[in-house]
Formats: C-alpha cells, structure tokens, sequence
C-alpha cells in the first residue's frame, strides 16, 4: 500500500521494474530519467557491480499532480535480475504499489523470463500479495533487434508463455531508443492510481 502522509497530505507510489537480469531494467529508467528530467527533481541512484549490472536499485521519484487532494509522488526502482541476487529482489518489492515486467526477447532468454515471472509471483506472495491483484503491465523489451538479425521470440510466443493467465496490458519496446518506454510507465502510473482511488475510498 502507498505511503500516505497526513501532515504533508502526500502520497508516496512505488512502481518496481522487474524481470531477468540484462533485460532492460535498468536502461528503462535510464530513458526515463534523461526524457523527463525537466520534471525530475532528485538524482537517480545507481550501484553498479563486476559486469556492469544495478545490484540493489535505481530510485527516481517524481511528482504526479494531485489525487483526491494529496500530492502524488512516484518512486521508480528497479531490482537485479541475477537470480543470486533474491534476497534484495524480496527487498526491493517491500510495499510495491504497481509493477513493470520488463520481458527479453531474444530467444536465447525465453526461459529467463519466464522463471523471473515465477519468481516474481513467489516474492509477492511473500508480501501477501497476488501477481492477479497487483496493477501490473508487460513490456516485451528489445524488439529491435531484429534490425540486426538476433533472433527473437515472437510476440504470440511471449503472450503465451508470460501472459496466458495475467492478462495484463502489454507494450512492444526498446529501452535503448526509447520506443513504448513513456508508454509503459504512463500505463502503470495509471493503472496504480486507479487501484490507489478505489483503497483510499
């Protein structure tokens, strides 16, 4: 549940990208951060590890306008996508509002996506929380690869294996030239808003 302060008459969201590691996580809020940042007023926060990897998270918050007369601010993070690194990933969803499933395309990942949505699940059920409650949308990241002949899965292959049983709304993307990535995030903003509205009823 989101953070409400009273006093300040805040509300503070946390949206988490997730999915397998070198998947486009990190270059999402990268875009993010570079496109927005007149609107941006902190700094993000990356730590970097051997191999170029974000260890813990990238954290960008920024302001949203006003909802039912609370000033909204956003908090973006990612978390590692190596599988050694659960206990952080667990961390990192503590208290999470909405959730970017952020999906590698390229065949040679089909089944790293698909054990970082199972484990996706398992973490939030930790928290008590179902992977079918949770507002939560799909980008089948690194789509123009095929540009340079990498072969990838097709979108019907993904829908299948990722997307069955969700049903979540899901965004064809490039992290790297920014295709879909404004588009994914306004989707999540909004679905998570949403879902705050109706709890704070």
């Amino acid at each position: 549940m989101a953070f409400i302060n009273l006093k300040k008459r805040e509300v503070q969201v946390k949206i988490v990208y997730y999915g397998p590691g070198r998947g486009g996580k990190t270059t999402n809020l990268e875009y993010i951060y570079n496109k927005f940042n007149q609107r941006i007023q902190t700094q993000m926060v990356t730590i970097k590890t051997q191999g170029d990897r974000t260890l813990f998270f990238d954290f960008l918050p920024f302001d949203m306008g006003k909802i039912k007369g609370y000033d909204v601010k956003v908090q973006l993070y990612t978390v590692p996508g190596q599988v050694k690194y659960n206990a952080t990933r667990k961390l990192v969803l503590r208290g999470v509002d909405g959730v970017v499933f952020v999906a590698d395309s390229m065949t040679v990942r089909r089944k790293h996506n698909m054990l970082s949505l199972k484990n996706l699940q398992q973490n939030l059920a930790s928290y008590k929380k179902s992977i079918f409650k949770v507002p939560l949308v799909l980008q089948f990241n690194k789509r123009d690869l095929a540009e340079q002949g990498i072969p990838l899965l097709s979108l019907e292959t993904m829908q299948r294996d990722l997307n069955t049983h969700l049903k979540a709304p899901t965004f064809e993307a490039s992290a790297i030239v920014g295709t879909n990535v404004p588009e994914t995030l306004k989707k999540i903003i909004s679905m998570t808003m949403l879902s705050l509205e109706k709890e704070l009823k």
